[in-house]
């Protein structure tokens, strides 16, 4: 396993786990020219524990339960991997909000509020330059 070099750590890129197309476009219309927007539905496709060390943040939707369970998810990043990257939640009610911040993941937002404060988390996390 090679480790990841000085330019890949600084790569300014993010993680959106959803199917929505539609939100996912929203977010990619936000997203500055100099971030990368990395869609997938399953956690293991992020690559190995040095590889899911190079995104900045991951955005979570917790509707997607058909297709990937988000607790199981955040439970990979923050249990098996032991990483702390910022974990934005959208979605999902009441009952699996709870049951997430119990897993350590960090915001929650609706979809539509998830778009406006993605700039803010672009401020935020562009480090490195």
């Amino acid at each position: 396993m090679a480790a990841p070099t000085i330019e890949q750590r600084m790569k300014r890129k993010y993680v959106v786990m959803t199917t929505d197309q539609a939100t996912v476009e929203r977010l990619a219309a936000v997203t500055p020219p100099e971030w990368a927007q990395v869609v997938c539905t399953d956690f293991e496709e992020l690559g190995e524990w040095d590889d899911v060390l190079l995104f900045r943040f991951l955005l979570l939707d917790l509707d997607e339960w058909e297709v990937f369970d988000p607790l199981d998810v955040i439970r990979a990043l923050r249990m098996q991997y032991q990483i702390n990257t910022p974990v934005f939640c959208f979605g999902g009610d009441e009952d699996i909000q709870d049951e997430m911040r119990m897993a350590r993941a960090d915001r929650f937002f609706d979809r539509d509020e998830m778009i406006e404060r993605l700039p803010e988390f672009f401020r935020q996390y562009a480090w490195g330059e």
